[in-house]
C-alpha cells in the first residue's frame, strides 16, 4: 500500500505534482532553507558552489587577494620568528626564563596569599558575582535591551576608543571580562599583606606588564579595528604588519625593537636641535655649547644647563616654538648646555667621579671663562641634577662657591622613594646588567635603557605601537619627541654601575653616606639657592621623591610642582597654554601638606621659574656672541657628540 500511495501522484497528477515540488523547493530557497533530497553528483568540469553561485566575479578576487594575502603575511612571521629563534640561540643569555628577576618575590607573594584563604575566596566570590552580572547584562543587550557595564577601562585608556568595543556586544563582553580579570589580579597583589614592600612592588609591577599584554587589543582575532582593516584592505594590512614586523627585528639585530615614529624624517641639527649657537669647549666628556642671543642685552650671570647623560640634550630644543633654550635666550639670559659624550668601550671606566670633575668643574670653568664672570647659576636635569647635587656638596667641603644657584629639573637626591626604574636595580638585576655590559666592550647599550624606559609605560610606549604597526599594517606617525626617546646614548659599565648601587640600591647622598673623591657629602652643607621642578605624574622622579630630596637642602629652597609627567611636565613653553603648576614657598615636612597650602596657577611654570633666576643673574650687559669669546669656536651647535648613534 504504501508503494502505490507514493507512486499515486505520478501515475494521476504529475503536471501538477511537479508544479508543487517546484513551488515548494522556490519556497525554501526563498526562505533560505537547505535543499534536501538526491544531489547531482560532482562532475570534474564542475565550478565549486561559491564560484558559480554565492560570489560575483569582484568578490572572487577579493577573496583571492586576501587568502593570498594572508599566506604571505603567515610566511613573513614565520621566516622574521625562525630568523629571530636562531640569532637568540646564538645568546643563551637572552633566553633565561626569568629576565626580570621577579620568580622570588612573586613566590614571596603567592606564599602569602596561601596563607590567607579568606582573603582569597574572598576576592574569588567576588570576580564570580562580577561575571554573573557580566553575563546576564550581556544577555539583555543580546535581546536589544539598555545595560550599565559591569566594568569601564581606567580614564585615560586608550586601548579601547574604538566604538565596537562599546557598540557591538561581543566586543564589549570580551572587554570587560578582560577588564574584570585584570583588576582581580592587580587587586590580588596590592592587596597582600605581611610582604617586603620593594618585592610586592616588583611584583605588580610585572603583574601589571602580563594583563597589559594579555589585552584583547593586542590581539587580531579580538580587536575589531584590525580586523576591520584587513576586511577593508583585502588582507594587505596584516602583510605589510608582519613586514614591519620583520623590519623591526632586522633593525634590533634579531631583537624586536619596535619602531616608535619615522626616524629617517628627524635630522639633528636640521629639524631637531636647531637653536644657533657655538661648541666653545670639548674634553671627553663634554662639549660645552653657548647659543646665540635673541635680544641686545644679557644677564650678567650666565646659566649652565647640565642635561641627564642618559639622554641627548636636544629635548630642551626639538622645535623653535617649544625649545627650552630659544625661549630662555629670548629672556635675556645666555645659555650653555653640556653636551655629554656618547662613550664606546674607550670610556667603559670612567667614575661618577669623572664625570664630576670633567663635566660639572670643567664645565663651569670654561663658563666663567669664556662669559668673564666669577659665578655661573646652573640647572641639573634628571640624573644630570643627582650629579649636580652630589658636585655642590663637594665644593661645599672645598669651599668653593663658583656655582651661584641651582635649578633641579625632575631630579632626585632621595631615592627612598623613587620610581619604578628602583626595581631594575636589585643585585640579580645588575649582575645581568654587567653582564650585559662586559658583551658590550664595557658599555650599555643605547637600546636596553630604551627598552627600559618603554617598560614603564608599556601600554603607551610598546602596545599601542605594536597594535599600530604590526596588527593595522601602519607606519608611525613622525613625532620629534619619540625620536628623541629612541636616541638613547650608551653607559660606562663603572659609571652606570656605582650609580644604580649607590643611589638607587643604598640611597647613600640622602643618609650622608656617599664619599666622592675620598669626601663625604652632606647636602645640608649646601647653602646655594635652589629651585626645585616637581612634575605631578612623574613616574621617574616622583613628585614625593623629588619634594624629598628639596628638603635635604641646607640653604634657600623653592619647591614647584608642574602638571603632567618627566617630559611634558618640564618642556611646556609658555605659548602652549597646556596644564598648570602649582606655587608655595613654604617647605613643610611633607608633600601633602606642602600641596595643601599651594597655590594653583594655569599654564606654564618656565615664567615663574625666570623671575627666580633673574633675581639671582645680576645686571644687564651687551649681549654676548659666541664666536667673540676666549675660546675658539669648534664647529656650530648643536656639536659632534650629539650626532653619535648608539
Amino acid at each position: 500500500m504504501k508503494e502505490q500511495t507514493s507512486e499515486a501522484p505520478r501515475k494521476g497528477g504529475k503536471k501538477a505534482g511537479s508544479k508543487g515540488v517546484k513551488k515548494a523547493r522556490a519556497a525554501r530557497v526563498e526562505s533560505g532553507a537547505a535543499e534536501v533530497g538526491p544531489q547531482p553528483k560532482p562532475s570534474s568540469q564542475a565550478q565549486p558552489v561559491f564560484e558559480s553561485a554565492a560570489f560575483n566575479p569582484e568578490q572572487r578576487a577579493q577573496i583571492e587577494a586576501l587568502s593570498m594575502n594572508l599566506a604571505r603575511a603567515a610566511l613573513t612571521a614565520q621566516g622574521a620568528i625562525a630568523a629571530m629563534a636562531l640569532r637568540q640561540a646564538e645568546r643563551p643569555a637572552a633566553l633565561s626564563p626569568d629576565p626580570f628577576h621577579v620568580g622570588p618575590a612573586l613566590t614571596q607573594v603567592m606564599g602569602r596569599l596561601a596563607a590567607q584563604p579568606d582573603r582569597m575566596m574572598r576576592a574569588q566570590a567576588d570576580l564570580f558575582s562580577k561575571y554573573l552580572d557580566l553575563w546576564q547584562t550581556t544577555a539583555r543587550r543580546a535581546a536589544g535591551d539598555a545595560a550599565d557595564p559591569v566594568v569601564a577601562p581606567a580614564k585615560g585608556d586608550k586601548r579601547f576608543l574604538d566604538p565596537d568595543w562599546s557598540d557591538n556586544p561581543v566586543f564589549d563582553a570580551i572587554k570587560q571580562s578582560y577588564l574584570l580579570t585584570a583588576n582581580f589580579l592587580n587587586d590580588m597583589v596590592s592587596d597582600v599583606e605581611g610582604v617586603d614592600p620593594l618585592e610586592k612592588r616588583r611584583v605588580e609591577f610585572f603583574m601589571r606588564m602580563l594583563t597589559d599584554a594579555f589585552a584583547p587589543s593586542n590581539f587580531l582575532a579580538s580587536n575589531p579595528t584590525a580586523l576591520r582593516e584587513v576586511m577593508a584592505t583585502g588582507g594587505q594590512s596584516l602583510l605589510k604588519g608582519m613586514e614591519n614586523f620583520q623590519a623591526d627585528l632586522n633593525r634590533g639585530g634579531g631583537a624586536l625593537s619596535i619602531a616608535q615614529t619615522d626616524y629617517e624624517m628627524f635630522k639633528i641639527g636640521e629639524n631637531v636641535a636647531t637653536a644657533p649657537g657655538k661648541v666653545v669647549f670639548r674634553n671627553e666628556i663634554i662639549e660645552l655649547l653657548q647659543f646665540s642671543p635673541s635680544t641686545e642685552q644679557v644677564y650678567e650671570i650666565p646659566l649652565l644647563i647640565f642635561p641627564p647623560w642618559i639622554n641627548k640634550f636636544y629635548i630642551m630644543d626639538l622645535r623653535p616654538e617649544n625649545s627650552l633654550i630659544r625661549w630662555l635666550a629670548s629672556q635675556g639670559i645666555t645659555v650653555f648646555v653640556a653636551s655629554w659624550v656618547n662613550p664606546d668601550a674607550s670610556l667603559a671606566t670612567k667614575t661618577f667621579e669623572d664625570y664630576m670633575h670633567q663635566g660639572i668643574y670643567e664645565g663651569v670653568g670654561a663658563v666663567l671663562k669664556q662669559a668673564g664672570v666669577s659665578q655661573v647659576n646652573t640647572v641639573g636635569y634628571c640624573i644630570g641634577g643627582t650629579l649636580l647635587s652630589a658636585t655642590l656638596a663637594h665644593m661645599a667641603v672645598k669651599g668653593d662657591t663658583s656655582i651661584g644657584s641651582a635649578t633641579f629639573f625632575a631630579a632626585q637626591q632621595d631615592f627612598s622613594e623613587a620610581g619604578d626604574l628602583l626595581l631594575f636595580t636589585n643585585e640579580d638585576w645588575l649582575k645581568d646588567l654587567e653582564a650585559k655590559m662586559d658583551e658590550g666592550g664595557g658599555v650599555l647599550s643605547g637600546a636596553t635603557m630604551a627598552d627600559t624606559f618603554n617598560a614603564l609605560r608599556g601600554n603607551d610606549l610598546i602596545w599601542s605601537f605594536f597594535v599600530n604597526n604590526y596588527l593595522l599594517g601602519k607606519e608611525p606617525k613622525p613625532f620629534d619627541l619619540l625620536f628623541w626617546n629612541s636616541d638613547q646614548t650608551r653607559m660606562p659599565k663603572t659609571l652606570h654601575t656605582f650609580y644604580l648601587r649607590k643611589f638607587y640600591g643604598e640611597n647613600a647622598m640622602a643618609k650622608g653616606e656617599l664619599m666622592l673623591d675620598n669626601v663625604r657629602i652632606d647636602l645640608s652643607q649646601v647653602k646655594t639657592p635652589i629651585y626645585v621642578q616637581s612634575s605631578k605624574e612623574d613616574h621617574i622622579a616622583p613628585a614625593r621623591s623629588v619634594f624629598k630630596g628639596a628638603r635635604l637642602f641646607g640653604g634657600p629652597t623653592t619647591f614647584t610642582m608642574a602638571g603632567s609627567g618627566h617630559i611634558a611636565g618640564v618642556i611646556n613653553a609658555p605659548v602652549a597654554r597646556k596644564y598648570q603648576h602649582w606655587i608655595n614657598p613654604a617647605l613643610p615636612d611633607s608633600l601633602e601638606e606642602w600641596q595643601a597650602g599651594a597655590e594653583e596657577h594655569p599654564g606654564s611654570w618656565w615664567p615663574h621659574w625666570a623671575a627666580w633666576l633673574g633675581e639671582r643673574s645680576g645686571g644687564m650687559v651687551p649681549a654676548r656672541d659666541p664666536a667673540q669669546g676666549p675660546f675658539k669656536p669648534l664647529g656650530d651647535a648643536p656639536g659632534e657628540y650629539v650626532k653619535v648613534k648608539s
